[in-house]
């Protein structure tokens, strides 16, 4: 696990975001996005909420400014993509891309669409996690599971060269911390991604479709290491199970903040989200 210091971290605290503090966070001057989350968890998982809580605050909008989308509950094929201002993808609990499912396979066939349909060219997406592997699975990639070099809890990731020119991340340093949660990593990448951070144990830890304002990453943009840390604990019986007593308590204590990751999805939002909202006709 990587512990070097990073030029981001702060001595900041930071509190487990709620729907309740995103309400209190939202910027007036964004009051009229309107952005999609598509998200792959069980109607009983306590982080459906939570995850709709976390992509509200770090966009600076009121949670009734997102809707949710089940990939369980709701047929993709038929969202009219022509109404929203962005697509936002999430994390997924229980499931993985390699699932053999006919949701999780039509939520692969839905991320890999909107990264290739001349209809949504120009439709922002930013999809984290599980949503990541999708959309490198469903252009062509490679993802596979990968265990024994599983990231969960805080770890610093750098900058691929082609950062440097990208309009999102240009604003990180050349090393960042990032939260993450997960076994599964895709090693290989489809044509049509640019290349933008790795770690130690993942290769490929941020892509963006070449000429879209559509961008993934392997960790979790969205998640203060708060959230992540909550998130750990919730799991902690699965993690105890999957890299043993002593290694899991190690990854709990790994928790550390990570400002500049966190401003991603500001930055993704001022950038991609407001400009389609005025292009669509309907100005803030």
């Amino acid at each position: 696990m990587t512990t070097a210091p990073s030029p981001d971290v702060s001595p900041l605290s930071a509190s487990v975001t709620t729907l309740e503090s995103a309400e209190a966070q939202a910027r007036p001057e964004r009051a009229a996005l309107r952005v999609t989350l598509i998200q792959a968890r069980n109607a009983d998982d306590p982080a459906r909420t939570h995850e709709h809580a976390c992509f509200a605050a770090r966009m600076g909008l009121r949670p009734d400014q997102v809707h949710c989308v089940s990939i369980f509950e709701a047929d993709l094929a038929s969202l009219d993509l022509s109404a929203t201002d962005a697509i936002l993808v999430g994390g997924a609990g229980q499931y993985s891309v390699l699932d053999r499912l006919p949701a999780v396979e039509a939520f692969v066939a839905f991320v890999a669409g909107v990264a290739t349909r001349p209809d949504t060219a120009t439709l922002p997406m930013f999809a984290s996690c599980f949503g990541f592997q999708a959309l490198v699975k469903g252009l062509g990639g490679t993802v596979i599971e990968d265990a024994a070099h599983a990231e969960v809890g805080s770890y610093t990731l750098t900058c691929a060269p082609a950062a440097a020119d990208d309009p999102v991340f240009r604003s990180l340093p050349p090393q960042f911390i990032a939260q993450l949660g997960h076994k599964d990593r895709a090693d290989a990448l489809p044509p049509g991604l640019i290349d933008l951070a790795s770690s130690e144990r993942a290769p490929f830890q941020a892509v963006r479709v070449v000429g879209r304002p559509q961008l993934a990453t392997q960790f979790h943009p969205e998640l203060n290491h708060a959230d992540n840390r909550s998130r750990f604990l919730r799991y902690m019986p699965e993690y105890g199970k999957l890299f043993g007593a002593e290694a899991a308590q190690e990854r709990l204590a790994s928790h550390r903040p990570g400002v500049a990751s966190n401003a991603l999805l500001d930055d993704f939002t001022e950038l991609f989200v407001v400009p389609r909202h005025q292009q669509r006709g309907v100005h803030p």
